[in-house]
C-alpha cells in the first residue's frame, strides 16, 4: 500500500512555542460534498485547486478506492473573506481521465508544475508491483493561452512517486514529496534546482529537520522562506497529517520544524497549506470533522508571523588567485569571533561553500588546500533575517611543496629542447621565479637535480642532464645568487618517479614524469627565518 501513499491522502486526507492560537479560519461555501483540496494561487487575483466533484464536461469515470469521480483541477476568483466564487474546469489539456491535482505556478503564468497519475500520450505506466503511481509534470502555455509541451520531470521513475509541486520566489528551486530510494521515511520531502537554462540539478532530501521516519509531503515556501509541510511524523502531532513550519536557507531547515497548533490542525489529516503576505493569510485543506465533504478547503488569517531565530547564509566559491581558476576539494572553516573553530567542510565539484551564521554577529572564514597558502575572510552579519552573503576566497600556490618526503620550490616544469640544455624563454619564466625566493630568504640553499627519462642511452642522458643542471645554475648564478647557495648535479635516468625504465611501455605523459627538474630546499628551517 506504501506505493498509494500519495493519492489516498489527496483524498482522506506541542503547538509553537509557547504560542497562543495564531489563526481564524472558515470553510469556504464552495466546497462540495466529494473532495476539495490543493489551493495554488493563480496570479493575484485567482487560485486552482484540485475537486472530484461532478462536472458535464467530465467523464463518468469513478476511482475504485472510494467511488468517486477522478480528481481534476478548477480555478476560481478570490472573493471577499477567502471565498473563491465562479468556479470552473481549469484545462482540457492538463485534466485527463485520471487523477490531477496540486499545481505551481511561475510568477508569469506560462508554466505549471502539476501531479498526476503515471499517465503520457494516452498511456498508463506501471510500477513493478502493478500500481500506476502519482508523478510530476511541467507544461508551457502557448500564444494562445493554451497549457502544451506537457513533460513528465526528469527525475520521475515509474517505480517511485513524485508530487506536490511547490516554487520559491526565486523561481529557482522546486520542492516536492517523494519516496525515491535515499528517503528517510516513507515519503519525504526534496529540493532541485530549477538552472538558467531550464535544465534540473538532483533531487536533494531536505533531512532531519523535516523528514520523519513517516510520511512527510504537501510543501509550500513563502516570499520568506519559511516552509510549510504537513507530517505524521511527529511525537507533538495533533492527530492524523498536522501541518508544521520551519525556516529554509540554502538547501537545509535551520531549525526544527514546529506545529501550528489549533485551529490549523485537528485530529484528522491538515494539509496543503499555502500562504500569501498580502492577504496575511491563505487555505489549507483538512477532512476534519464538521466538513462539507471528504477533504474541503478553509480559508485562514494569520494573527501573528511565526517568529524564527534570527539567520543569514553565507556562501561562496574558492579560486586560484592569479588564474582564478575554481578550487574544489578545499578546505573551508568557520571560527567564531572567539576564534573558536564552529564548522568546517571541503568544497564541492563547483569549488562552492555555505554556512549557515546567526546575525549581528562576527566571523572568519579560511580556505586551504594542500600546496596553496590560505586566504581568509572576516564579516560581521547585519540583523536583516535570511540576508545571503556571497564571499570569495582565492588561494595563492605556495611557495615550496613537499614532494616524495623533501621540501622543494613549487614552480612549473622546466622544459628544455630535444637534446639541448640552453634555458628557453618559458623555462626562464620559471627560474625567475626560484631566484625571487632565494633573494626573499636570503639563507636559504637549494639542491638543483637534473633528470631525463629512459628512452636514450643511460650515458646519454646523464651527460644530457649533468649539462642541464650546469646551465639552470648559471643562469640563477648570472642573476645574482651567491653560488654557494645554489648546487645541483644531473641525475639522467637514476631517479624514475615511476614504472617507466629501459624497456617498459609507457605513455608520452608518464615518461614526461620523470623529465624534471627539482629545486630541494637543502635547510627547510631558513624558510621559517
Amino acid at each position: 500500500m506504501k506505493k498509494i501513499t500519495l493519492i489516498l491522502l489527496l483524498l482522506f486526507a506541542t503547538f509553537v512555542n509557547a504560542q497562543e492560537v495564531n489563526y481564524k479560519i472558515k470553510n469556504i461555501s464552495e466546497n462540495t460534498k466529494f473532495s476539495d483540496f490543493g489551493v495554488a494561487f493563480y496570479g493575484d487575483n485567482s487560485v486552482v485547486f484540485a475537486s472530484s466533484r461532478k462536472d458535464k464536461s467530465i467523464r463518468n469515470r469513478k476511482w475504485y478506492l472510494n467511488k468517486q469521480p477522478y480528481l481534476e483541477l478548477f480555478k476560481g476568483n478570490l472573493g471577499a473573506d477567502g471565498e473563491i466564487n465562479n468556479v470552473e474546469r481549469f484545462s482540457e489539456n492538463i485534466n485527463t481521465k485520471y487523477h490531477e491535482s496540486n499545481v505551481a505556478f511561475t510568477k508569469d503564468l506560462k508554466t505549471v508544475y502539476f501531479s498526476r497519475d503515471n499517465y503520457v500520450n494516452k498511456k498508463t505506466t506501471k510500477d513493478d508491483e502493478g500500481w500506476v503511481l502519482v508523478q510530476l509534470y511541467k507544461a508551457n502555455v502557448d500564444e494562445n493561452g493554451e497549457w502544451t509541451n506537457i513533460q513528465p520531470m526528469p527525475f520521475n521513475s515509474n517505480n517511485y512517486q513524485t508530487g506536490h509541486p511547490a516554487l520559491n520566489a526565486k523561481e529557482n528551486k522546486l520542492y516536492f514529496t517523494s519516496d525515491m530510494p535515499g528517503s528517510i521515511g516513507a515519503t519525504d520531502i526534496y529540493v532541485v534546482d530549477i538552472n538558467a537554462d531550464g535544465s534540473y540539478g538532483k533531487p536533494i532530501n531536505l533531512g532531519p529537520n523535516v523528514n520523519t521516519r513517516k510520511k512527510e509531503m504537501f510543501p509550500f515556501i513563502d516570499k520568506n522562506n519559511v516552509l510549510y509541510f504537513s507530517s505524521d511524523g511527529y511525537k507533538e502531532g495533533r492527530g492524523q497529517l498536522d501541518i508544521y513550519a520551519t525556516k529554509i536557507i540554502g538547501y537545509e531547515a535551520i531549525e526544527p520544524a514546529v506545529n501550528l497548533g489549533a485551529p490549523i490542525n485537528s485530529k484528522k489529516d491538515d494539509f496543503a497549506l499555502v500562504y500569501k503576505s498580502s492577504m496575511k493569510g491563505g487555505y489549507f485543506s483538512s477532512n476534519r470533522e464538521g466538513g462539507k465533504g471528504d477533504d474541503d478547503i478553509y480559508y485562514f488569517e494569520e494573527l501573528a508571523p511565526i517568529k524564527f531565530d534570527c539567520n543569514q547564509l553565507v556562501e561562496g566559491v574558492v579560486r586560484e588567485k592569479h588564474t582564478q581558476a575554481l578550487l574544489p576539494g578545499s578546505l573551508v572553516s568557520l571560527y567564531g569571533e572567539n576564534g573558536k573553530k564552529i564548522e568546517s567542510m571541503i568544497t564541492d565539484k563547483y569549488a562552492s561553500f555555505s554556512f549557515i551564521v546567526d546575525c549581528e554577529t562576527a566571523y572568519k572564514i579560511v580556505g586551504t588546500k594542500e600546496n596553496y597558502d590560505e586566504d581568509k575572510e572576516e564579516f560581521k552579519t547585519s540583523n536583516e533575517k535570511d540576508l545571503e552573503l556571497v564571499l570569495g576566497l582565492t588561494l595563492t600556490p605556495s611557495e615550496f611543496i613537499k614532494i616524495r618526503g623533501q621540501l622543494m620550490v613549487n614552480i612549473n616544469p622546466i622544459y628544455f629542447d630535444l637534446d639541448k640544455s640552453e634555458i628557453r624563454d618559458d623555462a626562464a619564466i620559471e627560474l625567475e621565479k626560484v631566484v625571487k625566493i632565494m633573494l626573499k630568504y636570503p639563507k636559504l640553499k637549494i639542491d638543483l637535480g637534473s633528470h631525463t627519462d629512459s628512452r636514450a642511452p643511460d650515458s646519454y642522458n646523464w651527460e644530457l642532464s649533468e649539462k642541464r643542471a650546469i646551465s639552470t645554475i648559471n643562469w640563477i648564478v648570472e642573476k645574482g645568487i651567491e653560488p654557494s647557495r645554489i648546487t645541483g648535479k644531473g641525475y639522467g635516468e637514476t631517479k624514475l618517479v615511476n614504472k617507466c625504465s629501459n624497456g617498459v611501455r609507457c605513455t608520452e605523459a608518464e615518461h614526461q614524469l620523470n623529465r624534471r627538474t627539482e629545486f630541494i630546499i637543502v635547510n627547510p628551517e631558513a624558510v621559517k627565518q
